[in-house]
């Protein structure tokens, strides 16, 4: 079964490497958000993180593990002008089967004003995206494991709908320290398989991601490197020049382009029931900031308090001058908040 799988990855993946794009050329662009506080603050993305953690096995599938059986994930963000998104996700183990876990992440763009051509309001309209989470994961071995996330998405927008599905594959490899983690995932295979109104079907937001975490064996820090959109390389925004209407020539330097793929992330953990983290996202940064004021665009900071039954988390990353982004999330283990509870 494993290798069918990995037979299927290899060639979707070959199949969309020609054509791949970046943010804003793709539909179903939300499967791309971060819902975790700990992600987050992480910089916005994380493939290599070994925690008991399930919202981590939403970045990559292969990093849900049986540590994680029996719990459950809420998370919430407040995001901009009164958009707002979230994911539930709950996990459970089978011996001999693998790991399971189903959930569901929303974005609902809130309420607007519906008019007609001659700008007299008729009434009003919402907009919202859907998206299921069916996954499975199964250790090879006592290092490595590997995972699959299947998503029935479906848009509503206006009286508008579009249904499609996307395919997160993954893989992880784990210490036998337990100090050191990788990972890769190839995101967002998939299609779209009905239009909003006939017109032609678009690309899913695909994406390949690697990353690394190491953590110190003497002092309490865990670092981690993520290095996105492996099948693309030129990341940076051209565009058309609107006075001769050509083409712009320019391109960022090569270390410019290189580092636009990079995340990094640093957590303090002087406790195991509480951390502080920080992270760095490059390309963020570069196309959010303000010559005029750079600010703190693309940084990210949290922190969170860990116990045997429930995790808070907290993060907060800087996209503008104009605000930041605040992500709450909690990971509940209902059989140990029950047995508290009925001492």
């Amino acid at each position: 079964m494993i290798r069918k799988i990995l037979h299927s990855a290899l060639f979707s993946v070959l199949t969309l490497l020609s054509a791949a794009q970046t943010g804003g050329d793709n539909i179903y662009e939300f499967l791309n958000l971060t819902h975790s506080g700990l992600v987050s603050s992480l910089g916005g993305t994380n493939v290599s993180l070994n925690t008991d953690n399930p919202n981590l096995a939403y970045h990559n599938p292969a990093l849900l593990k049986a540590d994680m059986n029996n719990t459950l994930a809420l998370n919430y963000v407040n995001y901009f002008a009164g958009v707002n998104y979230g994911l539930a996700l709950y996990s459970k183990s089978y011996e001999g089967k693998g790991n399971f876990a189903t959930g569901i992440t929303y974005l609902n763009y809130g309420s607007f004003t519906e008019a007609d051509p001659s700008g007299n309001i008729t009434g009003s309209f919402t907009a919202s995206e859907y998206a299921l989470s069916l996954l499975w994961s199964r250790p090879i071995d006592s290092v490595f494991s590997v995972g699959v996330n299947f998503k029935p998405v479906l848009s509503h927008l206006e009286k508008y709908t579009s249904f499609g599905f996307a395919i997160d594959i993954g893989g992880a490899f784990f210490s036998r320290s337990g100090l050191f983690s990788a990972g890769l995932a190839f995101k967002n295979i998939g299609l779209e398989v009905t239009t909003y109104a006939g017109e032609a079907r678009q690309k899913l937001p695909f994406e390949i991601e690697a990353g690394i975490t190491q953590k110190l064996a003497h002092a309490p820090f865990r670092f981690s490197l993520t290095i996105r959109h492996l099948e693309k390389f030129d990341l940076s925004y051209h565009y058309n020049d609107t006075v001769s209407g050509t083409g712009s020539t320019s391109s960022q330097e090569f270390f410019e382009n290189i580092l636009r793929h990079v995340v990094t992330g640093v957590e303090l953990i002087p406790h195991k029931n509480f951390y502080l983290s920080a992270g760095y996202n490059y390309q963020r940064r570069s196309e959010l900031k303000l010559d005029s004021r750079v600010s703190t665009v693309g940084f990210s900071w949290g922190f969170g308090i860990n116990t045997s039954f429930l995790n808070i988390e907290f993060g907060r990353a800087r996209y503008h001058l104009a605000g930041s982004s605040n992500h709450v999330s909690l990971v509940i283990r209902p059989d140990m908040l029950y047995s508290r509870f009925r001492k």
